[in-house]
């Protein structure tokens, strides 16, 4: 079926181009007739007066003409030369205007009538065309001159010029040949082109290149996430509506040179790098974006560039949902197993009588928890830090690690480019790796968080007794990937901490001893400036 079609389409293209192929042979072959005529008349022209100039010099017709002159003779002698030269008519006249020659018999002897004749008894050499009774005619007008330089008469040569049927009749071999071999090859050439353009146009018909034209534009502008794409030429060729939206750009920018639409933007750069870039974190106007840049090929060849951008901050309100759900349950799977050997404690108390340890242990467990969220709530301002804060706290007495959180702790408000998303990001993942690196300690386990905030900065600190680092492992753990745990899904956390640091403009630094624990400070300004385009 595709087969039918795809030659369909070629017989229809072939058809189409030898029609202008032939179309244009026509033209052609008008325009070549056209000048073929010309040039024949021109020829023509040149050998009447020839012929003319040869009649006008012969002495008979000199005496002939004169005055008193044998006139008889001119006639036989004019249809002798009319007839070697192979011309229509030689007309011999004197000063009178008489003619003493003629083809037709009847015609010698009377007054020549032409209005192209006047010029000739002035001595003039001239050429004329002339529409006659028989067709247009080319005639030629030599004045004979006698041998003191007077003028005694005029010799007329003329010729049917041959019509447009008689060209082309006489043309007709060549004609012939022509459109012979202008067919074959116009046929061989139409039938190749067709292809070519059918392998161009992937073997689509017309309407179905105009329907995905419609189809594309309307899938670009139904994308949640904004759409650039720009050619060899860096003019942009799409800009969905939802980068419209996101970049603040109004009006059609399609065709317009993508640097004069975003003057920061680095996707020109793909056309240079020739490969593509996933999942790298930049800023537009201050917002956060997730961008995928690739290069566009076609064969072996970049002819343009496409960038898929998303706005971060839609992503991490997907992302909270989900990680507000997973700590939620294991905050109360660690509270469900605290709680548990804590009632076995006060059960076991009761069971051997020792009623007011059991008080009394109750009453240390309800204010030693009542202490720790009034503390946490009172020095961080933001719920879901609290919360977390308070969550791994308890999920390191689950793990026998003590986590202690620095009482001069206080966050009241978040720096500029900075959010609760952010801070939640950044303790999880530092606490998480402390605690891994305290898995195998066998000594006492100890993590000590700090927040310390005033008008100019925000510091976080996360120190461990675990492991440590050596200055390889140092050197490498901000890369996407990266991790010296075995499993999938690791070399995350860090990497997501250092665009977090480097999109606020903060400071981190890292001290780690092998076998002693690490150490890692956070350091954010309150206050910066926007940042420039980057898509």
């Amino acid at each position: 079926m595709l087969k039918m079609k795809a030659l369909r389409m070629n017989w229809k293209i072939t058809i189409l181009t030898f029609g202008i192929v032939l179309f244009a042979i026509c033209i052609g072959g008008i325009i070549l007739i056209g000048r073929v005529v010309h040039l024949q008349e021109e020829e023509l022209g040149q050998r009447l007066l020839v012929t003319a100039r040869t009649v006008a010099q012969l002495p008979s017709i000199i005496s002939g003409v004169s005055t008193g002159g044998n006139r008889q003779e001119i006639n036989p002698i004019a249809e002798r030369i009319r007839i070697i030269n192979d011309v229509d008519y030689i007309v011999v006249m004197d000063m009178a205007g008489i003619r003493w020659s003629h083809p037709a018999s009847s015609r010698i002897g009377e007054v020549s009538q032409g209005s192209d004749e006047h010029s000739a008894f002035a001595e003039h050499t001239y050429l004329s065309k002339a529409n006659g009774e028989q067709g247009t005619a080319i005639r030629a007008f030599v004045p004979v001159m006698n041998e003191e330089h007077e003028q005694v008469g005029v010799v007329l040569v003329g010729e049917l010029v041959p019509g447009l049927a008689g060209v082309i009749l006489a043309m007709r071999g060549q004609i012939y040949v022509t459109v012979l071999l202008s067919l074959l090859f116009g046929v061989w050439g139409s039938w190749m082109l067709s292809r070519h353009i059918k392998e161009q146009m992937f073997q689509l018909e017309p309407e179905e290149i105009a329907q995905l034209l419609v189809e594309r534009t309307a899938t670009f502008n139904a994308m949640h996430e904004g759409v650039i794409a720009i050619d060899r030429w860096e003019n942009i060729t799409v800009f969905n509506d939802k980068a419209k939206s996101m970049l603040q750009i109004v009006g059609d920018v399609l065709g317009r040179p993508i640097r004069e639409v975003l003057p920061d933007t680095r996707l020109p750069e793909i056309l240079q790098l020739n490969h593509p870039i996933f999942n790298q974190e930049i800023y537009v106007g201050g917002m956060q974006i997730f961008s995928n840049r690739v290069p566009i090929k076609l064969g072996h060849q970049t002819v343009g560039a496409v960038a898929i951008f998303q706005d971060r901050t839609e992503v991490t309100k997907i992302a909270e949902e989900l990680t507000g759900v997973k700590a939620f349950v294991d905050a109360l799977r660690v509270q469900n197993h605290e709680y548990m050997n804590k009632l076995h404690t006060i059960g076991g108390l009761i069971q051997l009588d020792h009623k007011q340890k059991a008080l009394d242990y109750l009453f240390q467990t309800m204010e030693a928890q009542s202490e720790l969220s009034g503390f946490v709530s009172s020095k961080i301002a933001d719920e879901n830090v609290a919360g977390l804060l308070i969550g791994k706290i308890s999920r390191g007495k689950e793990l026998g690690i003590e986590v202690r959180l620095d009482r001069g702790s206080r966050m009241m408000r978040f720096p500029k480019h900075l959010d609760h998303h952010d801070v939640v990001v950044i303790l999880g993942n530092l606490i998480e790796n402390a605690f891994d690196a305290l898995k195998h300690q066998e000594e006492t386990k100890e993590v000590f968080i700090s927040l310390e905030q005033d008008d100019e900065v925000l510091s976080i600190l996360v120190e461990d007794n675990g492991s440590g680092m050596d200055e390889e492992t140092k050197q490498h753990i901000f890369e996407r990937g990266y991790s010296t745990k075995s499993g999938g899904n690791r070399g995350i956390g860090l990497y997501l901490i250092s665009n977090i640091v480097s999109k606020c403009g903060g400071h981190m630094g890292v001290e780690s001893k092998l076998g002693q624990g690490t150490s890692i400070m956070l350091t954010f300004p309150m206050i910066r400036g926007e940042r420039d385009s980057n898509v």
